[in-house]
């Protein structure tokens, strides 16, 4: 009886009678563009900032309205493969990431152009020549404006930092002199690769031989404003999201390079000490009212306007993010410390969602990046660091509490993210059933 079915299979095939085996189709004729899109489109995104799960699924999508049906990528975040099955043949290609990073202006263009390919029909070569224009588009604004614009991104942080009167004019010079330094390291490749090094040390030679003596204040409380654009907390933010998201070797690797780039901050911050003197504690200077910070904020988004870029009219918006992180951000310090960093990041998705579906609104990825930089954890790293190799009795524990800082602000990422995807996705069935 268990040779019944092969039995009953052999007569249907010899009296003709049985279906033949599915055969899979022929893959579909695609454009010759699609590949070369794919890998210019991957690269510039993951120069955005993007993790590479959402690099993957931005390309998988365009890749299938541009009509492919079998397609393969692998992202990391140094790398794009991508692989087409066309009716030619399979056809792939690979390209290194530039690494270069990309301004808010850049971006915005960016998202706005993937949002066009995965949802309309865009010619693959008018699409490759406008990804071309923006990665190659300068900034808005010059170089004065650019230092400027770092100087008013430090006044801001150390108003939400460490709101002193009397330090705010120090917090301006810093950042302008840091601001300076980083415009000459997109001019000098050399100096680029030391810059943080060069940076932090000046910093802190600063710091210990001018600000202490002069005003008597901890130098290790100015180091972090002038630093800030160095810190690595996206990266790290990033790399916690892909970690949790079972991207595990993006995911390692980006953490590595985030600690790499606080370790070249502390590098120069005990090469600096090591030059002017220790870090001295100082008593703590009377801070401004509550209102420092919402000041601070405010000078923030405009600093970040001038010194990243952010794109036309998109200020507003930036500020309305950034004032609901932070508002957040203090909700759950109500809480308990520790989720702090999470019900800010929570807010974040749904805020620049919304904001991104008014009629004038920027796209998501312009309100969301600076909203990440207030979060912070890079500067409780800095100081943990800093205050580790200085002896300093708290510097386990700031330590503990940026890698708590940086998984709360990953897991808020991650559930504001899949809140927004569910109720955009609840709307539109409401709305078009």
């Amino acid at each position: 009886m268990r040779r019944a079915p092969s039995v009953v299979r052999r007569v249907l095939r010899a009296l003709g009678d049985e279906p033949p085996p599915a055969v899979d189709p022929e893959p579909p004729e695609v454009s010759p563009d699609l590949v070369p899109l794919l890998r210019e489109l991957g690269t510039a995104l993951l120069d955005s900032g993007r993790s590479v799960t959402d690099v993957e699924d931005d390309l998988e999508a365009v890749a299938r309205r541009s009509g492919a049906s079998t397609v393969g990528t692998l992202v990391l975040p140094t790398g794009v493969f991508v692989r087409v099955s066309t009716a030619g043949g399979t056809v792939a290609d690979f390209a290194a990431a530039a690494a270069s990073g990309l301004n808010l202006d850049q971006i915005g263009a960016l998202t706005t152009l993937v949002r066009r390919l995965r949802t309309t029909d865009v010619p693959l070569a008018d699409a490759r020549a406008e990804l071309r224009a923006i990665v190659e588009r300068p900034p808005r604004f010059g170089a004065v404006l650019t230092v400027v614009g770092h100087g008013l991104l430090t006044v801001g942080f150390g108003l939400v930092l460490n709101p002193t009167a009397r330090l705010l004019p120090v917090y301006l010079v810093l950042g302008i002199l840091v601001g300076a330094l980083r415009w000459l390291g997109t001019r000098w490749p050399t100096l680029a690769t030391a810059l943080p090094v060069v940076a932090a040390f000046v910093v802190t030679l600063l710091a210990i031989d001018v600000v202490h003596p002069w005003l008597g204040d901890d130098p290790l409380s100015v180091l972090v404003p002038p630093l800030v654009s160095f810190l690595p907390g996206s990266v790290l933010t990033v790399a916690a999201i892909e970690l949790t998201s079972n991207q595990i070797v993006a995911g390692a690797s980006r953490l590595v390079y985030g600690v790499a780039q606080l370790l070249l901050l502390v590098f120069g911050v005990v090469a600096g000490a090591a030059v002017a003197g220790p870090l001295v504690a100082a008593p703590a200077a009377d801070q401004l009212g509550w209102w420092a910070p919402w000041v601070g904020i405010l000078a923030v988004g405009l600093g970040q306007m001038y010194f990243a870029s952010s794109p036309r009219g998109s200020l507003p918006w930036v500020l309305l993010v950034l004032l609901g992180a932070y508002a957040a951000q203090l909700v759950g310090a109500l809480a308990a410390a520790p989720l702090a960093g999470f019900v800010g990041a929570l807010v974040i998705a749904p805020l620049a969602a919304l904001v991104e579906r008014t009629p004038h609104g920027p796209p998501a990825a312009v309100t969301t990046l600076p909203a990440f930089w207030l979060l912070v954890p890079g500067a409780l790293s800095l100081l943990g660091l800093s205050d580790l190799v200085n002896g300093g009795p708290e510097a386990a524990q700031e330590i503990a509490n940026a890698v708590v800082a940086v998984f709360g602000i990953a897991l808020g990422t991650l559930v504001g993210s899949a809140v927004t995807r569910d109720a955009g996705r609840v709307t539109r069935t409401l709305f078009t059933s």
